[in-house]
């Protein structure tokens, strides 16, 4: 099972950052390097418990689909987003915001996922997506600590 957790200092906030993160022009202007868009569900503003959106992105060549549906939250400490459908055996992504005692936040991503396809998706886990996946969320983090500047 693959799993990694990325810890991210944002100057800002814990309430800014958790609304940040639920804000799906913020996610897709974060991903802008894979042509990310909203293309169902909410597509704009932010999202709350039960609120479902579809991602399209292009990675690795191809274009790929996820719809992701906020299944826990707790704002401002924390939410869950899990993958409903797209290319993921498993896709659970924790977010969570915790005061620095300066005034910003210590974000913490923890993401457990399985590629699918038995050995072939354990091989692509451990040999692609290990490195992959944790660079998109480097990404997408470095964007949302510079916008809340």
């Amino acid at each position: 099972m693959p799993y990694f957790e990325i810890v991210t200092a944002v100057a800002a906030p814990p309430e800014r950052v958790f609304e940040a993160c639920l804000d799906v022009e913020a996610h897709t202007q974060s991903m802008a390097a894979s042509s990310e868009r909203a293309v169902g569900g909410r597509t704009r503003g932010g999202l709350s418990l039960g609120d479902t959106v579809t991602f399209e992105a292009r990675h690795f060549g191809l274009t790929w689909r996820l719809t992701a549906r906020v299944t826990s939250y707790d704002p401002p400490r924390c939410f869950v987003d899990e993958q409903e459908a797209g290319p993921f055996k498993r896709w659970l992504h924790s977010h969570y915001f915790e005061p620095d005692g300066t005034g910003g936040t210590v974000m913490r991503d923890v993401i457990d996922f399985a590629s699918p396809f038995g050995l072939l998706g354990r091989i692509a886990d451990r040999t692609v997506l290990r490195w992959y996946m944790p660079r998109l969320i480097r990404t997408r983090n470095a964007y949302l600590a510079n916008a809340l500047r």
